[in-house]
This record gives C-alpha cells, sequence and structure tokens, in this order.
C-alpha cells in the first residue's frame, strides 16, 4: 500500500468481519483478532462477528455422522470456548475485511454439503479490500472458487485435506503465510497472528508506530519472513523445502 493509501487508511473507519462457526479454530479467531482489538485503541475500527446464525458459537466440533447410517464422529476436545455471533450472514454490515478461521467444524459443513459460508464470502468478495484466511479457511475460500488461478497456503497438518480443494489454485507448500492480490493465507493456527502482523504493515504503512506499539504491548515477537515455514518439514508436506531451517530468531517489532 503507498503511503498516501496508508495515510488515508489511518483515517477513516476500517470494518472487520470475522467469520465464525461451531468447530472453529480458538487462536484462528483469537489471535488475529487481539492484535485488531489492541489497535484499535489508536486506530478506527468496527468489528462484526459473523456466524450462520448470532448468538453463542462453540469451538467444538458438533457429533455428527460422516455418512447417514454411519458411526457418530465426536469431537476429541473437552474444551469448547464459545463466542458470540453479533451477527447472521443473513444482516451482516457492509466490510472492509473478512477474515476466515479454520477448525474441524469446516469439514462438517463440507460432509453436509453447508456452504452458507462460501456463498457469504464469496457474495461480499467484490466489495472487499482484503480477504483473509487462517488455516484451513483456506479451504474454505477454495470452495467458494476465489483461489482460482491464485497462489495460497494453509496448515501443513492438514494439507492433504485442503489442497483438495479448488480449481487451478496454487498451492504453496512452505510459507508462514502468502499474498496474491488482496488475498491472504496464514499457515496453521499461531501463523495468523505472523500474517496479521504482515497485513498490518501492509495496510497502514511499514513503519507505522502504532502497529509496532500495538505487538510490543502484547509482547509478541512476530516472525516476519513468509518463507519461514518448518512445519511444512515437520509435517512432510510433499514439495515442501527440506532444506529450511527449524528455528528461527523473532525479535520486538521495530527492533
Amino acid at each position: 500500500m503507498s503511503t498516501q493509501k496508508a495515510a488515508h487508511a489511518g483515517e477513516r473507519t476500517t470494518s472487520l468481519g470475522i467469520i465464525v462457526f461451531p468447530g472453529y479454530q480458538p487462536l484462528d479467531v483469537w489471535g488475529p483478532l487481539d492484535i485488531f482489538y489492541s489497535l484499535s485503541r489508536y486506530k478506527k475500527l468496527s468489528l462484526a462477528i459473523i456466524a450462520k446464525q448470532a448468538g453463542p458459537i462453540s469451538s467444538r466440533v458438533p457429533s455428527h455422522s460422516m455418512s447417514p447410517g454411519g458411526p457418530i464422529q465426536q469431537s476429541p476436545s473437552t474444551l469448547a470456548p464459545k463466542i458470540v455471533a453479533t451477527h447472521s450472514f443473513d444482516d451482516a454490515p457492509a466490510l472492509d475485511i473478512i477474515l476466515v478461521p479454520g477448525g474441524g467444524g469446516n469439514r462438517l459443513f463440507e460432509s453436509t454439503n453447508d456452504t452458507s459460508i462460501e456463498d457469504f464470502v464469496s457474495s461480499r468478495y467484490p466489495e472487499l479490500q482484503y480477504l483473509l484466511s487462517v488455516c484451513t479457511g483456506a479451504a474454505t475460500l477454495a470452495r467458494a472458487g476465489l483461489l482460482e488461478g491464485r497462489r495460497a497456503t494453509s496448515n501443513k497438518a492438514s494439507w492433504n485435506w485442503v489442497i483438495q480443494h479448488g480449481k487451478n489454485v496454487t498451492w504453496v507448500p512452505t510459507a508462514r503465510w502468502v499474498v496474491d492480490g488482496n488475498i491472504w493465507t496464514s499457515s496453521g493456527v499461531a501463523a495468523g497472528l505472523d500474517m496479521t502482523y504482515a497485513f498490518l504493515k501492509h495496510y497502514y504503512g511499514e513503519n507505522d508506530q502504532e502497529v509496532k506499539d500495538t505487538m510490543n504491548a502484547i509482547e509478541y515477537a512476530p516472525h516476519t519472513d513468509p518463507h519461514w515455514d518448518p512445519f511444512s518439514i515437520v509435517h512432510k508436506v510433499p514439495g515442501a523445502d527440506a532444506s529450511g531451517s527449524l528455528s528461527d530468531v523473532t525479535k520486538p517489532a521495530g527492533y
């Protein structure tokens, strides 16, 4: 983003929408959200938490059968933190940015042929400034047809499942996050924090002091190399750069 555009971004209110669903991965949502929340002390931001229906949304994947008459699948998680969806897909406000998380629940949506998330995101995409996904949220973007002809990445532990989705998608096996046009996709879970920091530097300007102050206030030292991806090695992703480093030196933002 140019300096002029970055300055304009800091002057206006930016509307952020985060999609949630039963079985969302908590850090996919709360990691980026905490950065945006902390940054809202300095920047004009509005937030809509959006789901199929408004109300409390559990991170536990609902018990379900993957096939008619098949065995019931239950969530392996014993904890189920909830988030409150402030809007449904039907009444969500106008948005500048949408973030789509991953989680076991998006597999359930696919198995039941529920395309409500894909339908909402694809219908809103033409009016968005940016579309972001964390972890297996990239599979949702791919199912919506929004990654066709684009480069993208996703969670490496779920890599083989994710890359089955979409047409003509160049899945990047070694990447902490990938940018293609106005679509940003990150690797698994915690990678969403690193992508969010990189995105905010892009959106508000590389040297925006308030973005740096926000990261230092939450005491998070982000990985700043989008090509650093040890988990592609750990999870033996086909085509991954096996010569990459399994360790990295991070530092506070701006130092």
